[in-house]
């Protein structure tokens, strides 16, 4: 079995998690949220994020502001609707479940 296939889908399942966390703390352009995600070793690529991104302001989890650029055309800084907020909350509360399982299971 390939070890790098089952961590790809791994990162890919939290990727939603991450964005939201990063975007709980601030607004922000699509390269602030690759950088903090590349700080973290979690690797994204813009063809993978933006898909993401228009995801979740669809569904009325993000919102967006356009804001002149000094290096450029205006960006696109993205940002968590009152509804991010609560899903980011649950979504929270999942992954503390899932980690008391994991150890659980750990130290069994």
């Amino acid at each position: 079995m390939n070890t790098d296939n089952v961590k790809s889908q791994m990162r890919k399942g939290i990727l939603e998690y991450c964005t939201l966390l990063i975007l709980q703390k601030r607004r922000a352009y699509v390269s602030d949220i690759i950088q903090s995600l590349k700080e973290a070793k979690l690797i994204v690529v813009e063809g993978t994020l933006y898909p993401l991104l228009s995801r979740l302001k669809n569904s009325g989890l993000l919102t967006y502001v356009w804001e002149e650029s000094t290096q450029g055309p205006p960006r696109k800084y993205y940002e968590l609707t009152p509804e991010g907020a609560v899903f980011l909350n649950e979504l929270d509360s999942a992954w503390k479940e899932l980690n008391q399982v994991i150890d659980h299971i750990k130290e069994q």
